[in-house]
């Protein structure tokens, strides 16, 4: 399917776009703040590579047993989502600093959690937020096999149980993305996404290929020769580490987008969605447990995914204070605004978006 584009079907949506972002640049005008990154984002970067890499050097260094071992690879799977999602993430937005050279350098903790930045940026920035939940461009919610994100994608028997097993097959997303970037990567060089980033094809699969062994190297090499751990130990602990991280990440993404309330539009015959871009955002898109100080700091406001689709270029750091700016404009103009008052709701909407995605008959159900 080609890029759909965005039209307003009335004159107010193009109002609500107006409106929402001269609300949100007000609060930041009239208090003199930056809309990037602050003192901070600097306490949480060195917080979550710690945790990532603290674990890893001890394994290194000292004789550490199989036992022990365990939950140091769990620690460091926490640690590599939590990279993920409040380090990188906004890096790779440009939104975690003004300094354009500190967001690259932060982007690029992606190579230490063994994924892509190229290939991340135009699946999840160009791609994701542009068509969020439109079937077959957006990324996120396409089927995977075992898995059916879109009531307009295929239904297979299988899916019929999802909702059970969905969570584990989150549990493998970053290990598999291991060997997917490189599939992704030739998609994206053959139609041409590559190459719009001015970035030359072949370069990039050889730089990926490099960086993949590196990273191997690294965090399964290093441990087989120097860190007192069997072969066999050292891949189960890499496979923990991965799992844990997976979990976190696919749970978290799908509370975003795959719940009850969230539309998932299909363009019509001219390859056109009858909403305003902005309009489209709030109503394919949740915000969940915002109230939760713990969550906001590590999830990097993934749980404020309406304001981040809305303003991508705005620091994760000031979600919580203008959330209530951009809902109560929302409301305003007639705009449903998805809020699930906390993890657990969310999460449990999430199962029952899932259940009602597996079944022959997709019946709508409420937002709660």
């Amino acid at each position: 399917m080609n890029d759909p584009r965005y039209l307003a079907s009335e004159p107010w949506q193009k109002q609500f776009a107006t409106a929402v972002r001269k609300n949100v640049n007000t609060y930041f005008k009239e208090r003199g703040l930056s809309t990037k990154g602050d003192g901070r984002m600097v306490v949480k970067t060195i917080a979550m590579l710690a945790m990532y890499l603290v674990p890893f050097v001890l394994l290194l260094t000292l004789p550490i047993s199989g036992w022990w071992a365990f939950p140091l690879a769990v620690l460091m799977g926490v640690g590599m989502a939590g990279i993920g999602m409040a380090v990188m993430h906004d890096a790779v937005h440009g939104s975690a600093s003004s300094r354009q050279w500190l967001n690259k350098a932060l982007g690029s903790s992606m190579y230490l959690v063994g994924s892509n930045v190229l290939t991340w940026k135009i699946q999840h920035n160009v791609m994701h937020h542009t068509h969020t939940n439109i079937n077959e461009v957006d990324h996120d919610i396409g089927s995977r096999g075992l898995l059916r994100f879109s009531e307009h994608a295929k239904l297979k028997w299988v899916h019929r149980f999802q909702h059970v097993h969905a969570f584990f097959f989150y549990g493998l997303l970053t290990i598999t993305k291991l060997v997917n970037d490189f599939f992704m990567l030739v998609k994206f060089n053959k139609s041409g996404l590559t190459a719009k980033e001015g970035l030359k094809p072949k370069r990039e699969v050889v730089k990926l290929s490099f960086m993949k062994a590196g990273y191997l190297a690294i965090f399964i090499g290093l441990p087989m020769i120097f860190s007192a751990l069997t072969w066999w130990q050292v891949l189960l602990g890499f496979f923990v580490m991965h799992f844990v991280s997976g979990v976190i990440l696919g749970s978290v993404f799908q509370l975003a987008h795959v719940v009850e309330g969230a539309d998932q539009p299909v363009p019509d015959e001219q390859n056109t969605i009858h909403n305003d871009w902005a309009v489209h955002e709030v109503l394919t898109t949740a915000d969940f447990a915002r109230n939760n100080r713990f969550l906001n700091w590590y999830v990097g406001g993934l749980n404020f995914q309406i304001e981040h689709h809305l303003f991508p270029h705005i620091s994760h750091l000031h979600y919580r204070k203008i959330a209530p700016i951009v809902e109560r404009t929302a409301l305003e103009f007639g705009l449903k605004y998805n809020l699930k008052p906390s993890f657990f709701a969310a999460l449990a909407s999430h199962a029952r978006r899932l259940k009602q995605l597996g079944r022959p008959q997709l019946v709508p159900v409420p937002v709660r």
